[in-house]
């Protein structure tokens, strides 16, 4: 009975927590169900139906799907870059090995606002010197979002493999297994949970990155946060609460089936390792 006061204080907090965490995405829900056309957004809605959902522009499809073409190429190339950086920096024999996983992180610790800002200028620097300017490409938007996300592919994949047994690569190399075999048949098959949640991660961070993509997007190329913060810029549009709400329920059914697939542990590594 005396614990009870205790419990009864954390639900409260946990609930407030998760009300803090939740109000958004239910004011977007619910704001994308008014079919009154107005400059603002009204809760709880005094007319309910979904003409939003029918009245989405397709510059908003468009940048949507640039959003997820550019979130998957960074985390594949990510993926590719995060591999064998992981497997040097935990199995190597390399000097200053914390100096190497300190530059491989340095864009976590950089602001993105001085990463777009920079990777601008030099984009503009190799434009002037071989005629091609990367800025308003999907080139780019893909090397820029690739140089922010691959630490978190890094970070995953070093925290896996310092909880990795390596024992298990010796007894097949005594059992006369190749390097390679190893490598396709043991290693990568142990690393998969952590590549898929790094490579998850970096896919949303990618999707949802504003900063960077703002300097580097222009008419030509323009993802789905910049076209968003751009048009609500100028005029409130609902349709956008609608292409938002369907986003966030596509987001959420997604992170629950990789955490049922991979386990919620994996996840957790993530920020662990950040």
């Amino acid at each position: 009975m005396n614990r009870l006061p205790a419990k009864l204080a954390a639900a409260a907090l946990l609930s407030f927590v998760f009300l803090v965490l939740l109000a958004p995405i239910a004011v977007i829900a619910l704001g994308s169900l008014d079919n009154a056309a107005r400059a603002f957004v009204t809760i709880p809605p005094k007319n309910l139906g979904i003409a939003a959902y029918f009245s989405i522009k397709p510059h908003y499809w468009a940048a949507l799907q640039t959003s997820v073409v550019l979130g998957a190429t960074a985390a594949v190339v990510a993926s590719l870059i995060g591999i064998p950086a992981a497997l040097g920096l935990v199995r190597g024999r390399v000097a200053g090995r914390a100096i190497i996983l300190a530059v491989l992180q340095a864009p976590l610790q950089i602001p993105a606002l001085v990463v777009g800002v920079s990777l601008l200028e030099t984009y503009y620097a190799v434009g002037a010197a071989t005629g091609w300017y990367a800025q308003d490409s999907f080139a780019g938007l893909a090397i820029a979002h690739t140089f922010a996300v691959t630490p978190y592919v890094i970070g995953t994949l070093v925290t896996v493999l310092q909880r990795y047994d390596a024992s298990i690569e010796e007894a097949a190399r005594i059992l006369g297994a190749s390097q390679l075999g190893i490598l396709w048949q043991i290693t990568l098959p142990l690393l998969r949970p952590g590549l898929f949640a790094g490579a998850l991660y970096a896919f949303a961070t990618s999707f949802s990155e504003v900063p960077i993509s703002v300097f580097l997007s222009g008419s030509h190329v323009k993802t789905f946060p910049v076209e968003v913060f751009t048009s609500l810029q100028f005029d409130f549009d609902p349709s956008i609460l609608a292409i938002s709400t369907i986003v966030t329920a596509i987001s959420l059914v997604v992170v629950f089936a990789m955490q049922r697939l991979l386990g919620l542990h994996i996840f957790l590594n993530v920020g662990a390792a950040e």
